[in-house]
């Protein structure tokens, strides 16, 4: 099922984005459904090209896997932005990677922001803002049928 065909079958209304994670997004989608994965984060710098605007809390997103299908609706319930080297443990624990642990976090992020950021023709450093966000689960593809 496509993302906009959950959205108009889940009986929410509003505004909501539909999306996938990068770097691997059909796991970390599956992590989402189980409810795992309760948290992400983003490099700010993407945010202040305008292009897209910052999350904030009751927003609403369709998470889609590598194929742009539905996997599960999430909504937003914090948003804060923090530098890369002050992410806590709590934080990297909530995001549900690996062995959840900071230093798995700091990583597998600092490889994802790396490679992200070369793509906008900026350099990773230990002081970048991140946008972190918390969420819930609030309905799974698999929840219609």
């Amino acid at each position: 099922m496509k993302a906009e065909e959950l959205w108009n079958r889940s009986g929410l209304r509003g505004y909501h984005e539909c999306w996938a994670f990068g770097g691997a997004p059909d796991k970390l989608a599956d992590l989402v459904a189980r409810g795992i994965k309760t948290a992400t984060c983003s490099a700010y710098a993407f945010y202040e090209t305008g292009e897209e605007k910052l999350p904030e809390v009751g927003d609403y997103s369709v998470i889609t896997d590598s194929k742009d299908n539905a996997v599960c609706i999430i909504r937003t319930t914090k948003v804060y932005i923090s530098e890369f080297n002050k992410v806590t443990a709590e934080h990297a624990y909530k995001e549900g990677e690996g062995d959840r642990s900071l230093e798995y976090w700091r990583k597998v992020h600092e490889e994802f922001f790396t490679e992200e950021l070369e793509s906008i023709d900026q350099k990773f450093n230990e002081d970048i803002k991140l946008v972190c966000e918390e969420f819930e689960l609030v309905l799974t593809a698999k929840d219609i049928k």
